[in-house]
Order: structure tokens, then C-alpha cells, then sequence
């Protein structure tokens, strides 16, 4: 799979820019329109430079993609990408904490009652999201049977 350090770089500097600026985007002030359309235009040349949506699109996506093959009611895409991704920021060993309080400071859904889906689909959803698509992500690392989904989602407060 082809690697762009540039990409990288870019996918990063969105990520941040929206954690690092989640209070002034809560407010909803002109200013954070420019910050998250900032964010969005920088994850749309990454995705050009690599030639596919792989900079923008990991582990969360498939979660999110998961969630909409199995829920009865699936939430928004960006919710469950979001509360997919304080679970793989968690199975990264990195600061998840920080990623769901940004999303609870924009007011953005943290768990599985705010997303309207049950905490038996997020389990079955993480359990099946190495499935939705060939492609390299940290769910390809970890084995997850569903007692340790069920652990995980239930660790971060996803359920």
C-alpha cells in the first residue's frame, strides 16, 4: 500500500487543528467555520496525494460502515466515526481521553445511548469492522472475540 509522508502530515495537522480548536468550534462563531473547512480542504489533498481516501478513512470508518450494515437506526456518519475513534485511539494506547472530551465539548456524540444504538451492536460492530474492507488498521493487529469488544467499548465509556 503506497505510504505518503505528506499525506500523513496532512491527515495530522486536521486531526489536531480540530482537537486543539474544539472549544472555539463549539460556539459556533464565524471563525470556527474557517478552522473546520481548513481541516476539511487539508484531509482533501491528502487523499489526492495518496490517490485514495486512506488518509482520512482508518479504523473509525470501518467501525462507522460496521455500525451501518448491523444497527436498526444508524447514527450520522462523522458520530459514529467520532465515537469510533476515541475505541481505536484506546487500541493505539494513545490519549482517547482527549479525543472523546473534544467531541463532548463540540457537543458530539461520546457512547452508544447519544449515537441511539445499542451497546450490543457497538460490540457486534467492532467485531466485524476488520471485515469491511482489505485494508491495513489497527483491528487487523488485535483479536477481538466479544468479550473483548465488549470490554474495550465498555473501558472508553462507548457503552
Amino acid at each position: 500500500e503506497y505510504y505518503s509522508e505528506y499525506a500523513a502530515s496532512l491527515s495530522l495537522m486536521s486531526a489536531k487543528l480540530m482537537i486543539e480548536n474544539a472549544e472555539v468550534i463549539k460556539n459556533g462563531l464565524e471563525e470556527s467555520v474557517r478552522k473546520v473547512v481548513k481541516g476539511l480542504i487539508s484531509s482533501g489533498v491528502a487523499m489526492s496525494i495518496a490517490g485514495s481516501s486512506r488518509p482520512a478513512s482508518g479504523s473509525e470508518h470501518l467501525f462507522s460502515h460496521a455500525l451501518d450494515s448491523i444497527a436498526k437506526n444508524p447514527a450520522l456518519h462523522g458520530e459514529q466515526c467520532g465515537v469510533g475513534s476515541i475505541i481505536m485511539m484506546y487500541l493505539h494506547g494513545g490519549n482517547w481521553r482527549e479525543i472523546r472530551d473534544a467531541l463532548k465539548t463540540v457537543k458530539a456524540p461520546t457512547n452508544s445511548e447519544e449515537l441511539g444504538v445499542s451497546k450490543e451492536e457497538i460490540t457486534e460492530a467492532l467485531m466485524i469492522a476488520p471485515t469491511i474492507r482489505k485494508r491495513y488498521t489497527i483491528l487487523g493487529d488485535k483479536e477481538l472475540n466479544r468479550d473483548v469488544a465488549h470490554s474495550i467499548a465498555k473501558k472508553t465509556g462507548v457503552i
